[in-house]
């Protein structure tokens, strides 16, 4: 673990930038920020781009197009050595709201005229003073739930605005001390180990005891919409755990692009993180043979000794696309946007 500082203030002038900048600047402005060779890495139907005009025509021009005006409420803000590569590069990541004035459509989603939220994780990789690769993870369902087009069986979790950390520290600017993200990365790497354990015994269950070793009793799980969130580890369990441990088989884990903490706080990302199949039951859907990839974000806040709060963010419209089933396609049929 190292100062992450420098870094930090990358990525923060970044988003002073280009928040404030106008619409016709955005290429100039991210490519002040950005290496020759950036790559950027968005959820369904965005997928991946290479330098910043192609980021900006995929996604921010159609987005700013549709809220106006923006403001980015950001909940959780670290950086960190990538424990996926030894420490070799350094990731900072923020997260929590993009809100705006739902006026025009997205991705052919009908506008409400009102205020709405998109939840978000951005994750950037910073060389040199650069920023050389972004993933940028939000979740589409709960902007279609807000504005009246859900397009999945109900949830199991409760689908709602996701506040930030209870304790109100995740903007983590300043100066952290190196051993509290050491005994993060710590804690969070032990989790797994008892989550992989698990799995290579092929048991489709898991014992309350072996999640409260690692997770404090009145934990919060902020799903992505689909799934929704759960309190408490019984209900987690119940309305989340247990259901992804039955109805999905043949799980393999593909390992993270990134991941890192700093203070109290930890996260990562893959591309894809595992491949599954869906037995049936999962999101409420039947059957499916196709092996398919599931991108996924975690955001941690640690409590101690224990996790208290996670954000979750997976692509799941993508899942979903790879197993036939093109929920955005669907909607504008249903909206009479395109035919059948």
């Amino acid at each position: 673990m190292s100062n992450f500082q420098a870094a930090k203030k990358v990525v923060r002038a970044y988003i002073e930038a280009f928040d404030k900048a106008k619409d016709e600047d955005l290429v100039k402005v991210l490519a002040a920020h950005t290496s020759e060779d950036y790559h950027w890495r968005g959820m369904h139907p965005f997928y991946e781009q290479d330098g910043a005009e192609a980021v900006i025509d995929t996604f921010w021009k159609p987005f700013r197009k549709a809220f106006s005006p923006i403001q980015r409420r950001e909940d959780v803000f670290f950086a960190g050595a990538n424990d996926c590569d030894d420490g070799k590069t350094t990731w900072v990541v923020n997260t929590g709201n993009f809100l705006g004035l739902f006026d025009n459509p997205w991705l052919d989603i009908p506008p409400t005229g009102k205020m709405a939220f998109l939840r978000y994780a951005e994750f950037h990789c910073v060389v040199d003073g650069k920023i050389t690769e972004t993933a940028l993870f939000c979740d589409v369902i709960s902007v279609m739930h807000q504005a009246g087009h859900y397009p999945l069986p109900p949830m199991t979790g409760a689908g709602f605005i996701y506040p930030g950390p209870r304790t109100h520290d995740g903007l983590q600017y300043e100066y952290q001390e190196p051993e509290e993200g050491v005994k993060t990365m710590d804690l969070l790497n032990e989790m797994i180990a008892d989550l992989t354990k698990l799995n290579v015994s092929g048991s489709f269950g898991c014992p309350p005891e072996v999640l409260a070793r690692t997770w404090k009793e009145d934990m919060i799980w902020y799903g992505p919409f689909g799934i929704g969130a759960s309190y408490t580890i019984p209900r987690y369990q119940e309305q989340h755990q247990l259901p992804f441990r039955a109805n999905l088989t043949d799980k393999v884990f593909n390992g993270h692009i990134a991941r890192f903490s700093e203070g109290n706080y930890a996260g990562f990302f893959g591309w894809p993180n595992l491949n599954n199949k869906n037995k049936g039951g999962f999101l409420g859907l039947p059957a499916s043979d196709a092996n398919a990839p599931m991108r996924v974000v975690d955001i941690y806040r640690r409590e101690g000794d224990k996790l208290a709060e996670n954000w979750v963010y997976i692509d799941i419209l993508h899942y979903l696309y790879e197993q036939g089933l093109d929920v955005l396609k669907r909607m504008r049929q249903i909206n009479r946007t395109i035919g059948f």
